[in-house]
């Protein structure tokens, strides 16, 4: 006998979720991609809301009332487990895997905004930038545990879809994913008028969602920093630093540091950039009162954390954060004609003489033939 198991928006759901998920998970690690995992990330809060809605309202076998949930039947199914019980919804295994995944998803994302917040000070939590910044490390390490705990229920999930589809070829489990009918005697499911409402509101609201936050300078995605204008800030600054190189931020380096540069300028990283003494002091303040310590952006924390007990640095490519964040990036690039130098920071951040240096806005610039 042949039985309708998975509807249409089940089975559309489960789909969207798992294509959300993957997505999420390996944008995850590129810092130019932050908008896309985030985005993704957001539409996927989206679905698992809906899903465990569904699990109240759905049709039968959608519900977590037909889940086994039974700490008995499921040391049972994994005795039996060549000889097992069929079950037209989620088995005892499935079940637990599922019911986990759901609250592991949950917990993703929510860290994930969390984080997205805390640390790059974007999004919706954004505010939470300034009271927890010194956290963000923290909650990026529990953001990665939850997302690598995810990725093993989803090998586990897998696992069990094709160990079944080996041991039991005639139910046809793993086709019923695809077409929401499995080999088993048991009831079909139909969908009242409110079920199909509510699914298409829901998965359109997931897509939705992932496109405002992707294509529109949304509060989804928005960043709490604006640009500074360093020229209406310190004229000085800007005429003095920029005309010779990057007009690097000063949250990039601490106080020490930034002492230490100014009051050594005869012998400025082998140049004499000696200037009188009224604009000197002018600069030195500005640099010192906008160092790293009065900074809550990501790069100023970082920076500041590797360099501690060794604020003697005073060359931003010397700081281990700088090191770390570049050590993959081959050699080679930073001889190009293009860039010239690991100095050169406004050849890949735009962005960064308006004191941004932003994920999505890192550009290497490619070799010109």
């Amino acid at each position: 006998m042949r039985a309708y198991i998975w509807s249409l928006p089940t089975r559309v759901f489960h789909m969207m979720f798992a294509a959300f998920i993957l997505t999420a998970y390996f944008s995850g690690d590129e810092d130019k991609l932050s908008t896309l995992h985030v985005s993704f990330g957001y539409a996927i809060g989206i679905l698992v809301i809906y899903r465990i809605i569904w699990g109240f309202v759905g049709p039968s076998y959608s519900r977590f009332s037909d889940f086994s949930l039974h700490v008995k039947e499921l040391k049972e199914s994994v005795l039996n487990i060549f000889n097992h019980k069929k079950y037209a919804g989620h088995n005892p295994a499935a079940s637990f895997v599922m019911i986990t995944m759901f609250a592991v998803v949950l917990l993703t994302v929510i860290t994930g905004i969390l984080t997205y917040g805390i640390q790059e000070g974007r999004g919706i939590l954004s505010f939470l930038n300034t009271p927890y910044f010194k956290e963000m490390k923290l909650f990026k390490e529990i953001h990665e545990f939850f997302s690598t705990f995810l990725m093993v229920l989803v090998a586990l999930h897998v696992s069990g879809v094709i160990f079944e589809r080996v041991m039991d070829k005639e139910t046809d489990t793993l086709g019923s994913i695809v077409n929401g009918h499995k080999n088993i005697d048991a009831p079909s499911v139909t969908l009242n008028l409110f079920q199909k409402i509510f699914s298409l509101l829901a998965l359109g609201a997931a897509m939705d969602v992932l496109l405002y936050s992707l294509f529109f300078n949304s509060v989804l995605t928005r960043s709490h920093y604006s640009p500074i204008s360093y020229q209406k800030e310190n004229s000085a600054f800007v005429a003095e630093c920029g005309s010779c190189h990057t007009l690097y931020p000063p949250s990039l380096l601490p106080r020490a540091s930034w002492s230490k540069m100014m009051d050594n300028l005869e012998d400025h990283f082998g140049e004499d950039a000696s200037l009188d003494e009224a604009t000197r002091v002018s600069i030195k303040e500005y640099l010192m009162k906008n160092s790293a310590e009065s900074s809550t952006k990501e790069s100023a924390f970082y920076i500041l954390e590797s360099i501690k007990g060794n604020q003697d640095i005073i060359a931003i490519t010397q700081t281990p954060y700088w090191k770390k964040r570049h050590a993959e990036i081959d050699k080679s690039i930073f001889s190009r004609n293009e860039i010239k130098s690991k100095a050169n920071c406004k050849a890949c951040h735009s962005d960064i003489e308006k004191g941004m240096i932003e994920d999505m806005n890192i550009k290497i610039p490619k070799i010109k033939a």
